[in-house]
C-alpha cells in the first residue's frame, strides 16, 4: 500500500520521500513503483515522459529525520495498532508543526491512535484501496481530535491524486471494511463448512451479485492476514459475536497461507 500510495503522489507531480526499515526494501518498493508506472504508459494514462518525471520524484530514506520537511506524512504499516503507534510517534517527533500526519487503515480507531500523539488535531485516517491506482476512493476519517483544516487539507490531496474523497466519522471499519470484510468472513465460513468450492462461491457472487472479483479471491488480494485483523478489531469493538473471525482465517495465517503475497492463500499462485 505504500508503494501504491508513493506510485499515485509521484505521478501527480508531488516529490515523495519513502521510509523502510533498509535499503534493500525501499530498493523493491521503488521497483514496483516503477513496475506500475510502466503499467500506466503501457495503457496510454502516462507518457514516456511523466513517468521518468515521477520516478524521479521519488527518494529514499531509512532515517525518520528525512520527513521533518514533509507537509503530509501518510504512515502505511500493516494492520497492527502498536507498530502504528510506534512510527507515528518516531513521525510526530521530526515533522514541522505545521504538517499533517495520517495514518492508512482498514479498521484501527483513528481517536486511539491520536491520543498517542503531541499535536492530535493534525491527525488523520486517509484509507486507500488496493490497487491504489485502480481504486477511486479515499476514505478520509475525521477521529474526535481531528481538525477541520486537516479533514481540508486530506481531502485537497485526495483530489489532486484524482481521487474521490469521502469524509467519514472514526467507526470501526468506516464504510467500506465494516460492509465488506463481514462479507469476506462469512465466504470463508462457507468454504470452511464444504457448502461450495472457492470457485464457486466466487463465481456465485460475480454472477449473482455482479462483483468484478469474488469474496475468497478478494481474500487473497487484500491478504488472509489483514482481513482477519480487521475481523478481530471489530470483534472487540464491536463487541458482538456477529464479527467472529472464521477459524479458518486464523488457521491459514498460522500456516502463513495469506494469498496472493506469499503465493497460497484459498487459491494458488504462481508467484507471490
Amino acid at each position: 500500500m505504500g508503494a501504491g500510495i508513493a506510485q499515485a503522489c509521484a505521478a501527480a507531480g508531488l516529490p515523495v520521500t519513502l521510509i523502510d526499515l533498509d535499503a534493500a526494501r525501499i530498493a523493491r518498493a521503488r521497483i514496483a513503483i516503477a513496475d506500475g508506472l510502466t503499467r500506466s504508459v503501457n495503457k496510454g494514462a502516462l507518457t514516456g515522459h511523466e513517468r521518468v518525471a515521477a520516478m524521479g520524484r521519488l527518494r529514499g530514506a531509512t532515517n525518520y529525520h528525512a520527513l521533518s520537511g514533509c507537509d503530509f506524512v501518510i504512515e502505511a504499516a500493516t494492520e497492527d495498532e502498536a507498530l502504528k503507534i510506534g512510527i507515528l510517534k518516531r513521525v510526530g517527533d521530526v515533522v514541522r508543526d505545521d504538517a499533517v500526519i495520517a495514518t492508512n487503515t482498514s479498521s484501527i480507531s483513528i481517536g486511539r491512535l491520536a491520543a498517542t500523539l503531541e499535536r492530535p488535531a493534525a491527525f488523520v485516517g486517509t484509507h486507500f484501496f488496493n490497487p491504489v491506482v485502480l481504486m477511486n476512493l479515499v476514505e478520509v476519517v475525521r477521529g474526535p481530535q481531528t481538525g477541520e483544516s486537516t479533514v481540508d487539507t486530506s481531502v485537497a490531496l485526495a483530489r489532486m491524486l484524482g481521487k474521490t474523497p469521502v469524509v467519514v466519522k472514526d467507526a470501526p471499519g468506516f464504510v467500506v471494511n465494516r460492509l465488506l470484510c463481514p462479507m469476506l468472513n462469512e465466504a470463508a465460513l462457507a468454504y470452511s463448512e464444504g457448502v461450495a468450492a472457492a470457485s464457486d462461491i466466487d463465481d456465485s457472487m460475480k454472477l449473482g451479485c455482479n462483483h468484478p472479483i469474488g469474496p475468497l479471491a478478494l481474500c487473497d488480494l487484500i491478504g488472509i492476514d489483514v482481513v482477519l485483523a480487521v475481523m478481530k478489531v471489530f470483534h472487540h469493538d464491536f463487541q458482538d459475536p456477529k464479527y467472529r473471525p472464521a477459524p479458518l482465517l486464523e488457521e491459514m495465517v498460522t500456516a502463513g497461507h495469506l494469498g496472493r503475497k506469499t503465493g497460497r492463500g484459498f487459491y494458488t499462485y504462481d508467484t507471490p
